[in-house]
């Protein structure tokens, strides 16, 4: 049975879609299971991050194979990855259709990042009209969310009636995640017992009960 994909898509930039990949892997490589991300993205930020933490780790540290694509050519290495792989990581690049498109088609569970604010929700329209006319499951999550900030609440709100699914997890705007990503690891692995690593294991719970249900 070919492992489960999953593709990170926003054409809103600036949506913490690249960090949220990079955790959700290593989240999942962490628990045992085998990994391969896939960066779709030509900014290469996931590439430059794997690469870093190559140079870091040697073949030390947790499995995860990484591979580059574009256009429908993600489509091809995706599905290759899931013969091998229990999960196969998409990362997608903002702002175009041609490279996200077959990214989403391939997909078992496209999960849409976006900040709580209007102008982010604004901007996730088009992502959810692209990812309804493929009908994938689709997962809303709250990322660089702002505790107690009464937008923060009202957005969360707004987001739930679009009609999507929205993940229960929020990831809140916490340091660890941009200070281990430019190490080349994850608030996983720098900070274990940090809240940002309890928000992304419980995320990770709440995706594998979604993806892998039946």
């Amino acid at each position: 049975m070919p492992g489960v994909i999953i593709t990170l898509a926003q054409q809103k930039g600036g949506s913490g879609k690249t960090t949220v990949a990079a955790h959700l892997a290593a989240a999942l490589a962490l628990g045992r299971k085998s990994v391969a991300i896939v960066d779709v993205d030509p900014q290469g930020s996931l590439g430059e991050w794997f690469e870093r933490r190559e140079e870091r780790l040697g073949e030390e540290g947790i499995d995860l194979e990484f591979r580059t694509a574009s256009g429908w050519g993600a489509r091809r290495e995706a599905r290759n990855l899931a013969r091998h792989h229990d999960f196969v990581i998409v990362d997608t690049p903002p702002k175009s259709d041609i490279e996200m498109r077959p990214a989403i088609e391939i997909a078992d569970l496209v999960v849409v990042p976006l900040q709580p604010t209007p102008v982010d929700l604004w901007a996730t329209d088009p992502t959810l009209e692209m990812v309804a006319k493929e009908g994938n499951e689709t997962l809303l999550v709250l990322n660089r969310v702002v505790r107690r900030a009464l937008l923060s609440a009202e957005m969360e709100q707004a987001t739930r009636e679009l009609g999507y699914a929205v993940a229960r997890t929020q990831l809140g705007n916490r340091v660890a995640f941009p200070s281990s990503m430019g190490m080349g690891s994850t608030a996983l692995e720098t900070e274990p017992s940090g809240l940002a690593a309890l928000e992304v294991e419980a995320l990770k719970r709440e995706i594998l009960k979604r993806a892998t249900k039946g």
